[in-house]
């Protein structure tokens, strides 16, 4: 199966996503949060980064229950089109 390019607006997002996890994760370390949400560092790294700009929902939501976010919150600060 070929994936399809990202469009700039996606990537874009994926950008915010990593900018809300890393202000969120605060003087966290990234293996500290990683852990918590039971996903690899390497794979933080990559969405904080914004590397990997589309996670999957599940990986999105252990982060939230791991940094207290809501997925409101999450949601609001990722739209593509301001909520």
């Amino acid at each position: 199966m070929v994936r399809t390019p990202l469009t700039p607006e996606e990537r874009e997002r994926g950008e915010r996503l990593g900018r809300l996890l890393r202000e969120a994760r605060g003087e966290r370390s990234m293996v500290e949060v990683a852990a918590s949400a039971g996903i690899s560092a390497e794979t933080l790294r990559k969405i904080e980064t914004g590397r990997a700009p589309t996670p999957a929902f599940f990986t999105v939501a252990a982060l939230a229950v791991a940094l207290e976010l809501s997925m409101d919150e999450v949601a609001r600060s990722c739209a593509l089109v301001p909520v």
